[in-house]
């Protein structure tokens, strides 16, 4: 059977630059700082979804992906594609890295809803995919999640690509999350707010702040005008859309420890969650508040910043939990496995 033209078949997708999926608007680059639009060329989050008629034995996948260069010790790193049906993970195909290659996942003989997640750190592009033995037709569309934020959000330190937490919830909420995480970023880039603006979705969440920090450091007033104005300009093109802002969790060598500017991460939590009260004063009813302190332990961090896998677990739980009480999503649960 002929190949199948990818893009119907591709879910988590913000922006496309010719055929590769990018998490930063290709015509609006020379505003980020290099290092987000460097990190917005990952397709972190891209994943294939479709519906397998019974009896089709297999889908085939084209793809390419970009090899680190020799000597470089991730270089023979295999490449993992993870078959997910529902909440459960059926099977995980590794290849052989190369450049271009054909990776074949066998399905189970029932036919349903399927998800690969690909091997983000490779930058792969899906070229194209076809059936072995039977058919395939694009899965259903969900509602479209946009969520912004740092390399918490991007799912550092979980051990696969459907184990972070934007992954988790958006399996948990039946939605289509669309991650917009940028290791070392979410700052509270004013560009990045216009272009979350320009960006259709359903439902967007905000998780940034850790990163105000130390990274280019704030002071809580400072941070509390960006935080507003930040939602400000993301109102522009989401007037009515729900909108949930996650402030910072646990970092327990910040909490307590002035930065350049003397602002502990407890101060500029404080002043990120005051922001979001006083817009909620100010008449906007479509915005809710999910306080990150609370959410993790220390034993729920791997590095003493990210969250292990079960810390992603937890963030994702708070986070489905804060939409559903806010009563922005409207399907409890996706389907079971």
């Amino acid at each position: 059977m002929s190949w199948l033209e990818p893009e119907p078949f591709l879910r988590g997708t913000a922006w496309l630059d010719g055929d590769r999926p990018v998490r930063a608007d290709p015509a609006d680059l020379e505003r980020l700082p290099w290092d987000i639009a460097e990190r917005a060329a990952l397709p972190i989050g891209v994943r294939v979804e479709f519906t397998a008629a019974p009896g089709t034995r297999a889908v085939e996948l084209r793809y390419r992906a970009a090899l680190p260069a020799d000597g470089d010790a991730l270089r023979d790193l295999r490449h993992c594609f993870a078959l997910w049906r529902g909440r459960r993970c059926v099977a995980e195909v590794f290849a052989d890295p190369v450049e271009e290659g054909v990776v074949r996942i066998a399905l189970p003989p029932s036919g349903g809803e399927f998800t690969v997640h690909l091997p983000e750190a490779q930058a792969p592009v899906v070229r194209g995919l076809r059936p072995v033995r039977g058919r395939l037709s694009p899965a259903p569309r969900r509602p479209r999640w946009l969520v912004h934020g740092d390399s918490i959000t991007e799912g550092w330190w979980s051990t696969r690509p459907a184990h972070s937490w934007p992954a988790t919830a958006g399996r948990a909420l039946g939605l289509d999350p669309v991650n917009l995480g940028y290791a070392g970023g979410a700052r509270g880039e004013l560009p990045l707010a216009e272009q979350l603006a320009r960006l259709p979705g359903a439902l967007i969440t905000l998780a940034f702040g850790t990163n105000c920090w130390a990274a280019v450091p704030s002071s809580g007033p400072l941070l509390y005008e960006t935080t507003r104005a930040f939602v400000t300009l993301v109102r522009r093109g989401h007037p009515d859309t729900p909108l949930l802002l996650l402030s910072p969790v646990l970092r327990p060598a910040a909490e307590h420890t002035g930065n350049a500017l003397g602002a502990t991460l407890t101060e500029l939590r404080t002043a990120m969650e005051e922001a979001v009260r006083d817009l909620v004063a100010d008449g906007d009813a479509r915005l809710a508040l999910l306080p990150g302190g609370p959410l993790l332990a220390p034993e729920d961090l791997a590095d003493g910043l990210h969250p292990n896998d079960r810390g992603h677990a937890r963030i994702a739980e708070a986070v489905a939990g804060a939409l559903r009480a806010a009563g922005f999503v409207d399907r409890p649960v996706s389907p079971a496995a």
